[in-house]
């Protein structure tokens, strides 16, 4: 039988001024959401293998963490855009 999955938190990516910036928030909110990693827009816009890279980079960062903390590592990402509610408005 195979586990469920069990959502505990998410990697959120914004767009805020100049700057690509990554978080570690909680399913429904961003209130509290923690800070991870930021990225100039200028290396990432118009280049998908970066912006690529960068993701992947983030990902395994939390990964390593989930497992150090919890003793496995997340067995995939979703990815899905925002809540319209979440979005940046730039």
């Amino acid at each position: 039988m195979t586990k469920p999955d069990v959502l505990i938190g998410r990697i959120a990516l914004r767009v805020e001024g100049e700057n690509w910036n990554a978080y570690w928030a909680m399913p429904d909110t961003m209130e509290d959401a923690i800070f991870l990693a930021s990225i100039a827009m200028g290396f990432v816009a118009e280049r998908k293998d970066r912006r690529d890279a960068f993701m992947t980079l983030i990902r395994e960062c939390v990964s390593d963490l989930l497992e150090e903390r919890l003793g496995h590592r997340p067995a995939d990402f979703k990815t899905e855009p925002a809540p319209e509610h979440e979005r940046t408005k730039e």
